[in-house]
């Protein structure tokens, strides 16, 4: 029977896996994000969480066994500089999965695992990208032509071309005409 055995083995050797999750915990540290499956995702989780959760109290110790989880000096200096500070308040829940759908040679389900302060988007900082026009299929006409028939525009247009002089005489010729 199965009693009490939580551990999802993925189908691997205990070496292998343990080797497997320190990679992928290492790539999700420098990168804030990566697509995995769902499976080797919330195994993951589970494995990163207490890391980051050590990493909120800078100290020998604490980089120390970091490092033994992690296996690479770049990570643990990555996730002491710069994760750290900016997970201090959070309690916990320092990653979020994200379902894509199936991968397609094997149907397998995919997602993406991300640290949550990371994720621009969903923090209010794609905003920019929400602001762009949406595309039309014609452009939009100005209010200028909208407003003046063709025949006004032409004679407006053949006025602009005459000399500075007649500017005074076209104003007043315009003024009698709108009266």
């Amino acid at each position: 029977m199965r009693h009490s055995r939580v551990i999802n083995h993925l189908g691997r050797t205990r070496s292998h896996r343990k080797s497997m999750l320190a990679n992928m915990a290492t790539s999700l540290i420098l990168h804030k994000r990566i697509t995995t499956t769902t499976a080797k995702a919330k195994a993951l989780k589970t494995y990163v969480e207490p890391i980051i959760t050590r990493s909120k109290q800078d100290s020998t110790h604490s980089r120390r066994v970091a490092f033994s989880f992690l296996k690479d000096k770049k990570a643990v200096s990555e996730l002491f500089r710069e994760i750290s500070p900016k997970i201090a308040e959070r309690p916990g829940g320092y990653t979020r999965i994200l379902k894509t759908g199936n991968r397609i040679g094997d149907n397998a389900e995919m997602c993406i695992l991300e640290l949550v302060d990371y994720n621009e988007l969903m923090m209010g900082g794609g905003e920019a990208a929400k602001t762009k026009a949406a595309r039309r299929r014609r452009s939009p006409k100005k209010k200028s032509e909208t407003a003046v028939p063709e025949g006004k525009l032409k004679a407006k247009a053949a006025k602009a071309k005459e000399p500075v002089e007649d500017a005074e005489e076209t104003a007043e010729e315009s003024a009698a005409e709108e009266k």
